[in-house]
């Protein structure tokens, strides 16, 4: 089992900045897929970034350009930096991770982009 616990959401005005982090626990393969989806309200969940074990990474077009992802060099923690945030960013973010077939998630954070 792998357990992801991320921090770091919470309220910004248009045009700020926030840093999600996401770290996981348990039985860690150095083969993975993690990164970070959205859910806003009324909407389903959206991929934002993930990121392979070889560093390798994936963004959604509405996020290129403004967000960073980016692991430690365990892979054990992700991190995603958010620049430029507007309020269609408003959602909760959750972690995920893809290892040896599992999808794992975390519980989210809520990040809120509001003047």
């Amino acid at each position: 089992q792998v357990q992801l616990v991320e921090s770091g959401g919470g309220l910004v005005q248009p045009g700020g900045s926030l840093r999600l982090s996401c770290a996981a626990s348990g039985r860690i393969f150095s083969i993975y897929v993690m990164g970070w989806y959205r859910q806003a309200p009324g909407k389903q969940r959206e991929l934002v970034a993930t990121i392979r074990g070889g560093g390798s990474t994936n963004y959604a077009n509405s996020v290129k350009g403004r967000f960073t992802i980016s692991r430690d060099n365990a892979g054990n923690t992700v991190y995603l930096e958010m620049n430029s945030l507007k309020p269609e960013d408003t959602a909760v973010y959750y972690c995920y991770r893809n290892q040896d077939g599992m999808d794992y998630w975390g519980k989210g954070t809520l990040v809120t982009v509001s003047s």
